[in-house]
């Protein structure tokens, strides 16, 4: 049996949810997965889904640890590996350069390294999987130079890429066993970073939804007076291009079309776009829902007649892959990995990014032409069935872990010298 531990950076979490889903698909096919956070879950345990709160459960949650816990790590750490914990001490400093901040940053990292290798070795778990190459896959860079301890990572941009240096991910590219990258322009940014050496190691693994939980929903014509209805996910930064949306709803509704956006989720720029609302006018053309819980995430899908994600920056994603799967019609832009989901005119419609003339001509079009949507929201179902269905990519990801890991990951984990 493969046995294999996951880093996350919060686990459970409402934008985590495709981990738990991959990671209770993964125990499905016989795996044993042990899921480590570095903090806590995003809600109280009162607000977990039922599934949420099993995982929460089964995690080991670093922050939650005691001071007397990591005080037994840190001894355990310094009689087994001295050597170790020296390169780490000297990595923390050469990752960090001349920034006392930085170093200081990097010394954290090194902490939650401690425990998290420390429970790898009491578990005797031989392989650290990590989901997103920020800083929890900086803890895991920390675990194999101390313990010595092979990491392999899921990335999926676009954070990653923009600030290479912080990230270090060069460093993490060359020292994981091997990467997992959602996709081919994700791949093809690791590849712009490493050397060709590297390559060989770069699988095309995608992220999947289940098409039977997100299903077809009933679709209910538009009469005339009703509002047509857009909903956009996602949490609230900068990044998610919120507020292109709304200059789009205010150039809708100074025409006169009955349009109302729901925005879903929560973030540091819920105030700021409140505020774009009222100043725009458009208060009434609009509601914030807050954060949603993953199992009211279809009841919404459901109630729309459009999901709309006006994005800066993205990988592929995975709210996109459950709009389509449940027939939505998806207008999105034409940016980093999302062409390799859809087709613009065939799956969904793709504006340019940051054009809210466009994206308002994309909504205008889709409500005056209900053939339109019904054939994007049928070709888009079809999309992700065929190349993002859950079952399938999952059983890819454990092919890659059984071709990549093998034996070295089953049974006992064999002690560093």
């Amino acid at each position: 049996m493969l046995r294999i531990a996951y880093l996350i950076s919060r686990y459970p979490a409402i934008s985590h949810t495709f981990i738990l889903r991959e990671i209770r698909e993964l125990r499905r096919l016989g795996v044993a997965i042990y899921p480590v956070s570095v903090n806590p879950p995003d809600r109280p345990v009162s607000q977990l889904s039922a599934e949420e709160r099993i995982e929460a459960t089964n995690t080991v949650c670093l922050k939650g640890m005691s001071g007397a816990h990591m005080a037994g790590a840190l001894w355990r750490t310094l009689t087994a590996h001295p050597n170790g914990l020296l390169a780490g001490l000297r990595l923390a400093f050469r990752l960090g350069g001349t920034d006392p901040k930085a170093v200081t940053k990097r010394l954290f990292y090194l902490a939650e390294a401690i425990l998290t290798g420390d429970f790898l070795r009491r578990e005797e778990l031989p392989h650290l999987h990590v989901h997103f190459a920020t800083p929890a896959a900086t803890v895991a860079l920390f675990v194999k130079e101390v313990f010595g301890i092979p990491f392999s990572m899921t990335v999926h941009g676009p954070d990653e890429f923009y600030d290479v240096g912080t990230h270090h991910l060069p460093e993490k590219i060359a020292a994981a066993s091997f990467l997992c990258a959602i996709g081919s322009f994700c791949r093809s940014q690791l590849m712009k970073l490493s050397a060709p050496e590297h390559w060989s190691k770069m699988e095309v693994c995608p992220l999947g939804v289940d098409p039977q939980l997100f299903r077809p929903r009933d679709v209910h014509p538009i009469r005339k007076n009703r509002h047509f209805r857009i909903l956009c996910l996602g949490r609230l930064v900068a990044a998610k291009g919120q507020a292109v949306l709304l200059d789009a709803v205010r150039l809708l509704a100074h025409q006169g079309r009955p349009v109302y956006a729901t925005f879903a989720g929560d973030g540091p720029d819920r105030q700021r776009l409140e505020a774009m609302a009222h100043e725009y006018g458009v208060d009434r053309h609009v509601v914030f829902l807050g954060a949603v819980n993953p199992e009211s995430v279809r009841e919404l899908y459901a109630g729309t007649d459009a999901f709309v994600l006006p994005s800066f920056a993205e990988g592929i994603p995975v709210v996109l892959m459950e709009a389509m799967a449940m027939e939505v019609p998806c207008i999105t832009t034409f940016i980093n990995g999302i062409p390799e989901l859809i087709t613009s005119g065939e799956s969904g419609l793709l504006v340019s990014p940051s054009d809210a003339a466009q994206l308002a001509a994309a909504i205008e079009s889709l409500i005056d032409d209900a053939p339109l949507r019904e054939s994007l929201g049928q070709a888009g179902r079809r999309r992700v069935t065929a190349s993002y269905d859950l079952t399938r990519n999952v059983a890819r990801l454990h092919n890659i872990f059984n071709r990549r890991l093998g034996a070295d990951v089953s049974g006992k984990a064999r002690r560093a010298a």
